[in-house]
């Protein structure tokens, strides 16, 4: 999955608004959890506040204090975090407090009191001097007399709650890892359903290249099926341009071999130095324009969609046909070539440049031909490519004149027949295939002709 692609950004930007998502929604519920929990912790504490001034009485030395003692425990035990505590309104020192408070004393800070509900109760946090966190009510409350007011101030251990807090926590990540997970199964389900078409929209424009189909089938969604259309237009605009240009490539050389051939005979049948030159620039005008008419049909051939030759009866031809006209010789040529490997290209081109390779190991060799076919890895445009080695145990070419060798019309050896275009010829025509030609040296210690040429699904 690259950077680049439609998978890529529509499963990173899904993950990333769930990712989102979950987290803002773990945030809130454990915020909402946490609330939750408060509140019943308060209502708790207003119960144990309702106790206090139900049994609160003024003793003899003026003071509060409680005819008995609250039914909870808890504000019994020492420094247990429960404790109650009665001050005179402003002031700071205690007139009374649960046995749990020793003789500490609760310090509320100043600004700490949230503002007082419609019942003049104020719920905050707070710590006492052990660091335990409080979660506090207080009331302000005036009594018999009406002439002193009292601050009620009533705490519970919060600590306590922690525990349950973590546990939530756990369970809360568990159940969103495990929603986050299915979340992502969903999104690549959801994904490769919604990019299906368009994998299906390229194994179609394969099997077009390919030659196993000539136009993309209508059972695209709607808003693809448009794009189907308008590539099969293409497919047929490039078909209709590949016949045209054929067909005047034909009508060319069929144009210029007539007058052609009349000069060239009036030129032979006159005298003279004129007449001479005539012939030679017509014999060199006429090869030119053979030159330019073979590449024209190669090229073609070669960005003609569709075209698809199986490989490997092709080097069986050839590597028979080279046997037969050197048979004087006892050849050895051996062809390895798995059977379902196949050209993406015309036949002739295949047969032209693995004919001319062949003709010349074999005008080389000693008495060994090794042709090897394979495919080859993806290259970085993505494309598949195939590899057609031919070895021979004949002298090779020395590694400073392999880039003469591919020259048009260059001959490194004069004692063997030939023209000197066999290589330049297959070079320009896998250059048309954006293919490549590499000359080294073989095992066998003769010459290595590697073709690189694009492979076609099989």
């Amino acid at each position: 999955m690259r950077a680049n692609s439609l998978w890529f950004r529509l499963i990173a930007s899904s993950v990333a608004i769930a990712v989102v998502l979950l987290v803002s929604a773990a945030l809130l519920l454990n915020a909402l959890f946490v609330q939750a929990l408060e509140r019943n912790f308060d209502q708790r504490l207003r119960s144990a506040l309702d106790g206090i001034l139900a049994n609160v009485e003024l003793g003899p030395d003026g003071k509060p204090q409680l005819q008995t003692q609250l039914a909870d425990t808890r504000f019994s035990l020492p420094l247990s975090g429960w404790y109650w505590q009665i001050n005179l309104a402003g002031e700071p020192a205690k007139l009374a407090s649960s046995p749990s408070l020793l003789e500490q004393q609760l310090l509320v800070t100043p600004g700490a009191v949230a503002t007082p509900d419609k019942d003049g109760i104020a719920a905050f946090s707070m710590r006492d001097q052990q660091g335990t966190n409080l979660r506090a009510i207080s009331q302000s409350v005036k009594l018999f007399d009406g002439t002193k007011r009292f601050d009620f101030l009533v705490t519970g251990n919060f600590d306590e709650l922690k525990n349950e807090i973590l546990a939530f926590q756990r369970t809360l990540m568990l159940v969103l890892a495990a929603l986050g997970l299915a979340l992502l199964a969903a999104l690549f389900l959801q994904v490769r359903f919604a990019l299906g078409p368009l994998q299906e929209m390229q194994r179609q424009l394969n099997d077009i290249r390919s030659g196993k189909a000539e136009v993309l089938a209508n059972n695209f969604p709607r808003e693809l099926q448009s794009v189907a259309d308008e590539l099969n237009l293409v497919v047929q605009s490039n078909t209709e341009i590949m016949e045209r240009a054929r067909m005047q490539v034909g009508n060319l050389a069929h144009a210029l071999k007539t007058p052609i051939s009349v000069l060239n005979n009036e030129a032979r049948l006159s005298k003279g130095p004129l007449a001479t030159r005539v012939s030679e620039q017509l014999d060199l005008m006429r090869d030119q324009i053979n030159l330019y008419l073979d590449r024209a049909r190669r090229a073609a051939r070669a960005r003609a969609i569709g075209a698809s030759t199986e490989v490997e009866p092709v080097l069986q031809a050839v590597a028979r046909t080279v046997q037969r006209m050197n048979a004087s010789r006892h050849l050895q040529i051996e062809v390895i070539c798995p059977p379902s490997l196949r050209f993406r290209g015309e036949r002739q081109d295949l047969e032209e440049m693995v004919g001319n390779l062949i003709d010349n190991a074999a005008k080389w060799c000693k008495s060994k031909i090794e042709i090897h076919a394979a495919p080859v890895a993806q290259g970085s445009d993505g494309r598949a490519w195939l590899a057609i080695t031919v070895d021979d145990d004949g002298p090779g070419i020395p590694a400073d004149q392999r880039t003469a060798a591919l020259e048009r019309g260059q001959r490194l050896d004069e004692s063997k027949p030939g023209s000197g275009l066999g290589m330049s010829i297959i070079s320009e025509t896998a250059s048309m295939y954006s293919g490549a030609l590499i000359l080294g040296q073989a095992p066998l210690g003769g010459l290595r002709a590697a073709l690189r040429l694009p492979m076609a699904s099989q």
